[in-house]
C-alpha cells in the first residue's frame, strides 16, 4: 500500500509530527509512505515531496490579506504538485490542514474528483466548513450552519485586511468539497465530529480518531527546572500552546497571576519574545520548544496544568501532562475535556476565573502524588500514539 499524506507542515507542530508519526507505523508495516508539505523544511521524514515554495507562500498570503481568499492561491505550484502525484501514483491519499497559504484547494479538489482514489481528510479545526476562520466556538457564531457572511474574526487567521469574502469562499468551499466518491473524514474529538454532521461535510462518513503521543518520551522526567529558575516548593502551574493567543486562554494566565499566593508560580511555554517582555513578575514565560525532551521535563516539574482553552479540537498538550503524571485543569470547552476523567483532572465552566483559581487550590489542597498514577495509567491506555495512529492503517485498508 502507497500513502500520500499533505499537510502544512512536517514534522513540526502538533499536526507535522501527527503526519510524521503516521509515516513511521506505515513504514514499519512494510508500506510505502509519502509527506507532501508547504511550509518551513521537513523533519523526521526522508520521503517527502515540497509544494512550491517561499515566494509562493507570500503571494498567498497577499491574496488572502487583501482579498480574503485563503485556500484560493497557489494555483501553479499545486498543479506542479498534482503531476508529482500522478507520477508517485498512491493508493491512498491522506489530507491533514490544507490551509496555511501553500495549495489551491480547487485545483486539488478537482484532481482528487477526477482520479477517484481513496481518500481520508483529516481535520484538524473547523476551516474547512467555514468562509473564512478556522474556529468559531469560542465566539459563539452559528453562521457556518447555513452560510458564512460579515464575518467577525476577518483580522483573525487566515487574516483579511481589507475585503470581508466570506459569503462567497463558504458557497466555493460548499460546491469544491463536496461529492468525493470515496471520501472518510476523521475527526480527533467527539465535539468536532459534531460539528462536522451539522455542516455540508455531513454527506460522508466520519470517524473519530483521538490524538496519541509518544509515551517513550512523554513520561516521568527528571530535570533541574525548579533550580534553574527558582522554584523549589514553589506549587507550579502551568501552561503550554504553539501560539498564545484569546483563544488559548493567554489573557486568563494574566488575570490569574493577581491571584495567586506568595508559594505559587505561573509557567507558560510557547510565548513570544514580545509577551515574555511584557509578563508579570510572578510569571516564567519560556518561548516555543521543538524538543519534546524538555517540554516533558517542564510537564513533569509541574504541580498542575491549566488549560483555559475557549476553543480546541483534541490538544496533545492535555495528553503531554497526563503522560507525564500532571493533573489537567481545562474550561469545559470543545473536546478538551474529552481526555480526562475525576481521578486525573478537573473541568472548569468556561470562562469562570474564580472557580478556576478554586480549583487550583482544591488540586493544591489534594496534592499532585493523588493523581499521577491516574494520569500516567490513563495516557497508556488510551493515548499511545502507536495505538491510535495504527486506526489510520485499519481506515486505509477499509476504504481500498
Amino acid at each position: 500500500m502507497k500513502v500520500l499524506q499533505i499537510n502544512s507542515v512536517c514534522g513540526i507542530g502538533s499536526t507535522g509530527r501527527i503526519a510524521t508519526d503516521i509515516d513511521k507505523i506505515l513504514k514499519s508495516q512494510g508500506h510505502e509512505s509519502y509527506i507532501a508539505f508547504g511550509r518551513g523544511n521537513a523533519r523526521d521524514c526522508d520521503t517527502t515531496i515540497k509544494i512550491g515554495n517561499q515566494i509562493d507562500n507570500y503571494m498567498h498570503v497577499a491574496k488572502t490579506r487583501l482579498l480574503d481568499k485563503h485556500g484560493f492561491g497557489s494555483k501553479k505550484s499545486t498543479q506542479e504538485f498534482i503531476n508529482k502525484i500522478e507520477v508517485l501514483n498512491p493508493d491512498i491519499i491522506h489530507l491533514h490542514n490544507i490551509h496555511g497559504y501553500y495549495i489551491n484547494v480547487e485545483l486539488l479538489f478537482e484532481y482528487l474528483k477526477k482520479v477517484n482514489k481513496p481518500v481520508v481528510w483529516t481535520l484538524h479545526d473547523c476551516w474547512a466548513f467555514t468562509g473564512h476562520c478556522s474556529h468559531f466556538d469560542y465566539v459563539n457564531c452559528s453562521r457556518w450552519e447555513t452560510g458564512c457572511y460579515s464575518c467577525s474574526q476577518k483580522k483573525n487567521y487566515p487574516s483579511s485586511i481589507f475585503i470581508d469574502n466570506s459569503d462567497n469562499n463558504y458557497l466555493k468551499k460548499k460546491d469544491i468539497f463536496m461529492g468525493v466518491k470515496n471520501m472518510t473524514i476523521v475527526t480527533p474529538s467527539k465535539w468536532l465530529a459534531r460539528l462536522v454532521k451539522k455542516s455540508f461535510l455531513s454527506e460522508y462518513p466520519t470517524k473519530v480518531i483521538n490524538n496519541g503521543i509518544d509515551l517513550e518520551v512523554f513520561k516521568p522526567t527528571e530535570s533541574k527546572f525548579r533550580e534553574k529558575y527558582n522554584l523549589k516548593n514553589k506549587f507550579i502551574i502551568l501552561g503550554v500552546a504553539s501560539i498564545w493567543e484569546e483563544r488559548k486562554g493567554y489573557e486568563y494566565f494574566i488575570e490569574l497571576s493577581k491571584n495567586i499566593k506568595i508559594d505559587e508560580a505561573i509557567v507558560l511555554v510557547g510565548l513570544t519574545d514580545k509577551q515574555i517582555k511584557n509578563l508579570p513578575n510572578n510569571i516564567i514565560g519560556i518561548s516555543r520548544t521543538n524538543s519534546v525532551r524538555e517540554l516533558a521535563e517542564i510537564y513533569s516539574t509541574a504541580d498542575a496544568f491549566v488549560n483555559p482553552t475557549l476553543e480546541d479540537n483534541f490538544p496533545t498538550t492535555n495528553l503531554e501532562a497526563l503522560a507525564c503524571g500532571t493533573p489537567i485543569i481545562t474550561f469545559n470547552t470543545g473536546g478538551s475535556i474529552e481526555c480526562i476523567d475525576k481521578s486525573c483532572g478537573l473541568i472548569v465552566e468556561k470562562g469562570n476565573l474564580n472557580e478556576l483559581i478554586n480549583t487550583i487550590e482544591k488540586v493544591k489542597k489534594k496534592g499532585k502524588l493523588s493523581y499521577s498514577q491516574q494520569c500516567i495509567q490513563r495516557a497508556k491506555n488510551l493515548y499511545d500514539k502507536k495505538d491510535r495512529f495504527n486506526e489510520y492503517v485499519q481506515v486505509y485498508i477499509k476504504t481500498l
